[in-house]
Formats: structure tokens, C-alpha cells, sequence
């Protein structure tokens, strides 16, 4: 089995959830605004897989 590649993940957040900067400073705030963007994506593909 062939391994996936992370980049169409990078293109989903970058082109459909329109996220394309980090609007804070500081390494501790883009790492939270990174978090909150991977959890925001995580769900919606939940709940995509849900129905």
C-alpha cells in the first residue's frame, strides 16, 4: 500500500477553507492558529464521512 501524501491537504485548507496566512505573531500564536485550522479541517471531514 502506497503512502499518502500530505499536500492535497494544503490545498483543501488553502483553496476551500480560504486560509492563506497566519493573521498572529509569535511562534506560540501561528502554532495555535496551525492547530485551530487542522482541527477546523479534521471536523469538517468528520462530518463529510458521517453522512
Amino acid at each position: 500500500k502506497r503512502k499518502s501524501t500530505i499536500e492535497p491537504v494544503f490545498g483543501i485548507i488553502k483553496s476551500v477553507m480560504g486560509f492563506r496566512q497566519f493573521f498572529l505573531r509569535g511562534l506560540d500564536a501561528v502554532k495555535g492558529e496551525g492547530d485551530l485550522v487542522c482541527i477546523a479541517f479534521n471536523l469538517k471531514r468528520l462530518y463529510a464521512l458521517a453522512k
